[in-house]
């Protein structure tokens, strides 16, 4: 068996696999966010680490399956955050994860000292408050003592591994993920990190993500029921493991779409792709030699999250599934009102933390069918844009598969389908894509699998959504007139961000 953990932002997804790669049984094991004004947004690591040894126990517990069965255990984890350590490897603060924004002034540092275009070259990435070495500056900048106080600093899956082996270390898929790493040597970068007033000795080695780092410890034992020396491979970032999962792991895999809190458009490629309006990026892939071009935005399943609060607030299970099935019966961009899902700032396409999340057009008839149908559209007309500028830079993008969360909605999927002028297909595995990368991941670096070409065969097709051809048309209208509404906004979103 191997054992796969997805250090997600909602909870940690776990799952068993055998020693094909086959999905056996999933676990979900939640943990908070808070998120404040001004763009913050943290979490306790400790919680991240408690869920995956509760999470491990379950999988063991429910599936009958004995320790020394389990030959490997995987992660995949949030990218683009901060977790900051002292020299005993314990957390100094909150992690500052991927959807902060609030350092946006050290991110002008880096800009005027490095250049965005240099960057964006070196790093595969714009330089943005939502990535990780304009947090640590942030850090440094606002809690002097706490910073002193800082000997490490790692991604959250990086944090997990060293409780389970007492090794530090990261794979360049996470590290691609930091705005401190050199694309095009796989390394940390020492201009960036000089720019930065950072010493390099903070940031851990990468080694590949194939990696066995070590045994599970005596004392991780204990917590998560496995045998002491279980190896444990380090795994990488949620992107590229969501690619593996689903089946992406060659150019001519195609494209798939993550509609996660967070969600995105992305590919395997053989080289990284860098659009001339720097709208997408290229992460490391986990296979080894390979790419992830990918454009992401910050709330996409989050901005359905938000809404199914705001109109079903409550615990039922089925209010999801209730307003998307309203929102069949109504016309939102049709009747001209549209909305600006960004909720958490704005990276792919505009790269804008000052963005907001608007209703635009709304009149009195409108009513919640409407408001759900719109934030659909809009999720669907912004990962568009995205898909767009993937065609524009030369790559084709004629069929997406689909995975996480939202991908088990045939409403959303043929919204995507419409509004993207795309086959959008389900996979069978949607939930634990990320997982599913991670015991992949795992399997090759343990020697249980052969290779990462395995992965396509671990799920099937469940669902398959074709463009209807004049939907497609009415959608491409509408999204001229979705982009031009956050062209008329974006004055406005930088000058109340001026004021406060």
């Amino acid at each position: 068996m191997l054992v796969a953990h997805d250090l997600g932002t909602t909870g940690d997804k776990a799952s068993l696999h055998d020693d094909a790669g086959r999905l056996v049984t999933s676990v979900t094991v939640p943990y908070p966010t808070r998120f404040g004004h001004g763009g913050v947004a943290e979490q306790d690591p400790e919680p991240w680490w408690r869920a995956v040894c509760t999470a491990t126990r379950r999988l063991l517990a429910d599936s009958g399956t004995a320790p020394g069965e389990v030959r490997g255990v995987g992660f995949s984890g949030q990218m683009m955050g901060a977790v900051l350590l002292d020299a005993a490897y314990e957390p100094v603060r909150p992690a500052i994860i991927w959807a902060d924004h609030r350092s946006t002034g050290q991110c002008q540092v880096l800009a005027d000292g490095f250049g965005m275009d240099t960057a964006y070259r070196v790093t595969g990435h714009r330089l943005n408050p939502t990535y990780s070495l304009s947090k640590v500056m942030w850090v440094r900048d606002n809690e002097p003592e706490t910073f002193a106080r800082v000997a490490h600093v790692c991604l959250a899956k990086d944090f997990v591994v060293q409780r389970l082996t007492g090794v530090l270390v990261t794979d360049p898929s996470d590290a691609s993920s930091t705005n401190a790493y050199d694309q095009r040597h796989g390394t940390w970068s020492q201009e960036l990190l000089g720019v930065a007033g950072l010493d390099p000795a903070l940031f851990p080695e990468i080694v590949p993500s194939t990696t066995v780092v070590g045994g599970v410890s005596e004392a991780a034992a204990e917590l998560t029921g496995l045998l002491a020396g279980t190896p444990v491979v380090i795994g990488g970032g949620d992107g590229p493991l969501a690619a593996v999962g689903a089946g992406v792991v060659s150019p001519e895999a195609g494209a798939y779409a993550y509609l996660g809190s967070s969600s995105w458009v992305s590919i395997a490629a053989d080289a990284p792709l860098h659009d001339p309006a720097m709208r997408t990026m290229t992460f490391d892939h986990v296979v080894p030699g390979r790419y992830v071009p990918t454009a992401t935005m910050q709330a996409g399943g989050g901005a359905l999250h938000w809404v199914t609060d705001l109109l079903a607030p409550g615990d039922d299970a089925d209010r999801f599934d209730r307003l998307v099935a309203d929102a069949e019966t109504a016309d939102a961009s049709a009747e001209g009102l549209y909305f600006l899902p960004h909720l958490l700032g704005e990276r792919s396409p505009y790269w804008n933390p000052a963005a907001k999340g608007a209703f635009v057009g709304l009149s009195r008839h409108h009513g919640p069918a409407h408001l759900t149908r719109a934030v659909l559209e809009g999720v669907a007309f912004n990962l568009g844009t995205c898909v767009g500028a993937f065609r524009e830079s030369g790559a084709t993008v004629d069929r997406v598969d689909a995975i996480g969360g939202g991908a088990a909605s045939d409403a959303w999927l043929q919204i995507l389908a419409d509004v993207w002028g795309a086959t959008v297909r389900r996979r069978s595995i949607v939930e634990e894509a990320n997982s599913l990368g991670a015991a992949v991941t795992a399997g090759v670096g343990t020697g249980v699998l052969d290779g990462f070409d395995v992965a396509p065969t671990l799920s099937r097709v469940t669902g398959e959504f074709a463009p209807d051809p004049a939907r497609h048309e009415a959608y491409r209208r509408q999204h001229e007139i979705f982009l031009d509404a956050y062209q008329r906004l974006e004055p406005w979103f930088d000058l109340a961000q001026e004021r406060g």
